[in-house]
């Protein structure tokens, strides 16, 4: 556990600036409501954010989630996840940048809510 944790905080203190927009976003309910944790451990794994209440993970994927050996990685990492029961949304990093809005409106849909107030 203590190495579960201190994984969780070094990959907290060390957020990409996507993690850290969106995060502005999903932290303290401020999203319709619901809780979000950032970099929560699912057994092997460390989701980007997760939403428990509804079961579904957020993950952001930079440039190197794109070559074949990284899409083999998320996909076992996807059916993992969905032998669990977790839902997995996954954006772009430069979406959040690019077109922020329509990332949480995803999400709201996800969650089964209207889309965010602004």
């Amino acid at each position: 556990m203590a190495v579960s944790l201190d994984r969780r905080r070094e990959l907290r203190r060390n957020s990409t600036d996507a993690e850290a927009s969106l995060w502005l976003a999903l932290r303290a309910k401020r999203f319709a409501g619901f809780k979000f944790r950032r970099q929560h451990d699912c057994g092997p794994y460390f989701l980007d954010f997760y939403c428990p209440a509804q079961r579904v993970a957020i993950e952001l994927d930079g440039g190197q989630h794109y070559d074949s050996e990284a899409r083999a990685y998320d996909e076992q990492r996807t059916a993992y996840l969905g032998r669990r029961r977790i839902r997995v949304l996954r954006f772009p990093t430069d979406l959040v940048f690019r077109e922020r809005e329509a990332v949480l409106e995803a999400i709201a849909r996800a969650l089964g809510v209207g889309a965010p107030s602004p």
